[in-house]
């Protein structure tokens, strides 16, 4: 006998950017760093080029106690557009659930231009499948799927949370730092002029 529930939430944003020397879109095109404006960048490994691993942290899922471990592939386009996705999970905790685990993780994230203002607009959709461990069996099915789609939905808002706050802050920095960091170069380009020989006439 086994008892299978599935859990699903979305979430959308529509965020305001500030305009900056170097439009965002530029920003954009750089998923590693924007993976860590939007998760706790002590829970990421680098797997390999546009590849994460991303531990959350521990969950409390009516009785249980687990902590779902999720791959991720981050690209963007040419027009700095973000596509986010799950390629593998694990799920630490509970071993009965490792078998029949699945986590489904999609999302984009778009500059847009509205009214001459450039917009962030995203969507993130977020699933899960699992057989539900002996332990539970005696729960309502509708409670325990609530109490999943409560548990996700939760998840989504935190990393939206961050999005508003977070992604911007580090947005301003990094324009900050390539603004210093080309007018050192040029310092350093006028520098090496002024002390380059004269040639000599003939």
């Amino acid at each position: 006998m086994t008892m299978n529930a599935q859990f699903h939430a979305t979430q959308s944003i529509d965020l305001a950017v500030p305009e900056l020397s170097i439009p965002v879109q530029h920003y954009l095109r750089q998923p590693r760093r924007l993976v860590n404006a939007l998760m706790d960048s002590s829970r990421v490994e680098m797997l390999g080029q546009n590849e994460f691993r991303f531990k959350m942290r521990p969950l409390r899922f009516l009785s249980l106690s687990l902590q779902p471990i999720v791959d991720l592939r981050v690209e963007a386009d040419a027009q700095g557009t973000i596509y986010l996705k799950s390629i593998n999970c694990d799920v630490l905790g509970i071993d009965a659930l490792k078998k029949h685990f699945h986590l489904d993780l999609e999302g984009y994230l778009s500059p847009v231009l509205v009214a001459g203002q450039t917009r962030l607009d995203g969507n993130a959709d977020l699933q899960v499948s699992v057989n539900i461990p002996p332990m539970l069996w005696l729960t309502p099915k509708a409670l325990v799927e609530s109490t999943g789609n409560t548990l996700l939905k939760s998840i989504l808002m935190t990393i939206k949370q961050r999005l508003t706050h977070q992604l911007l802050a580090d947005y301003r920095e990094w324009v900050s730092d390539q603004l210093s960091e080309n007018e050192r170069i040029a310092q350093t380009s006028t520098n090496t002029q002024q002390l380059a020989p004269k040639g000599s006439l003939s």
